[in-house]
């Protein structure tokens, strides 16, 4: 008997070693000789752009396949054009990725206009990099700390939309006291940055901490920029002296707030691909992620560009967002009061 269940398991695993060398065939049929789009929702030269087209150049070798990974500058309203163009349009047959916004669940969540998705549905491949955002303004600013954006008027780049860039200088203002102008409808974080480096504005609202150290170096070893806040759930270790986000609230009702729209860095800089893709190739597509994170040529080069890699699994990266579209209404409530208080005015008016 033992003898006759112990052939039975072997034969059951030998089924389920088939089964599974199918579907890797099955996979690696489809990809084969194809090219896969990699969509990336703000334009070129920012931290979305550059994590994006870093991971581009590694990925295609860890698909079943081999497909070759072509990236596609999509930007507008703070990525959710892309998002919506992935969610309705995109073909939903894994031929298409994307790099969107952090804050695309959130996005849903706070039922923003033009919101054609639904975050939950998307398949979620992985996170490059958990790490806080900060908002930085120019040293030439004259302004070195919050409590000095509390008495001068400062103009503030973003991209649009509610884009964190649009959110954390808005809720500021709103909720703490400051006196940020949001100048809103840049392509991408890099358009920003040249705007702040020709002193035709005088902050980011939003940038990666490892974004910044990997684009301009050069503005911390000068001192050429003042970090007001940052944004997540703790200090980076190279930031001690900057305060969170969230220490900076008055009271808990704003610190609730504040922490719901600092739950986007978990989402970091997300890799995602349409829904209803097949779950083979969304497995493989998350398993060519988790190889792309280990491989010593791709970590050299990352490394090489000063971009650091702090990964998150797909299915990290899926209960994440599940779990940002799952905010209980009151504190949805509370954080679109702090957002529906102030205008944000169009770059060029």
């Amino acid at each position: 008997m033992n003898h006759r269940i112990r052939c039975a398991a072997l034969a059951a695993a030998a089924l389920v070693g088939l089964a599974g060398s199918a579907c890797a065939g099955n996979v690696a049929d489809f990809y084969r000789g194809k090219h896969i789009t990699l969509v990336i929702g703000y334009g070129p030269g920012g931290g979305y752009d550059l994590y994006a087209r870093m991971l581009g150049r590694f990925i295609g070798v860890y698909i079943p396949g081999n497909p070759i990974v072509v990236p596609q500058n999509m930007p507008g309203a703070g990525s959710r054009s892309a998002a919506n163009w992935l969610y309705k349009v995109a073909p939903q047959d894994g031929s298409v990725i994307a790099c969107l916004s952090q804050a695309t669940p959130t996005d849903q969540v706070l039922s923003e206009p033009g919101v054609q998705f639904d975050a939950r549905k998307f398949n979620w491949i992985g996170n490059l990099n958990v790490v806080n955002n900060i908002l930085y303004v120019s040293a030439a600013s004259g302004v070195a700390t919050f409590a000095q954006a509390k008495v001068k008027p400062l103009a503030i780049g973003a991209t649009g939309a509610t884009s964190p860039s649009v959110l954390y200088p808005q809720v500021s203002d709103n909720l703490l006291g400051s006196k940020f102008k949001i100048i809103a409808g840049y392509p991408g974080g890099g358009d920003i940055n040249i705007a702040v480096e020709r002193h035709e504005i005088d902050g980011h609202g939003s940038d990666s901490w490892d974004s910044m150290k990997a684009t301009h170096p050069d503005w911390l070893r000068k001192h050429a920029i003042n970090i007001l806040f940052q944004i997540g759930p703790r200090r980076e270790s190279d930031l001690p002296d900057v305060p969170l986000w969230t220490e900076l609230a008055g009271n808990d009702a704003q610190r609730r707030v504040l922490a719901l729209l600092s739950g986007d860095v978990s989402v970091g800089r997300p890799i995602l691909t349409a829904p209803n893709v097949p779950a083979d190739r969304v497995k493989a597509l998350r398993q060519a992620f988790a190889e792309t994170m280990r491989d010593p040529q791709f970590i050299a080069a990352a490394r090489a560009a000063n971009l650091n890699m702090n990964p998150m699994s797909g299915e990290e990266l899926q209960q994440a967002v599940d779990a940002i579209v799952a905010t209980p209404p009151d504190i949805v409530a509370q954080v679109k009061a702090a957002i529906a208080i102030k205008d944000v005015q169009p770059k060029g008016q």
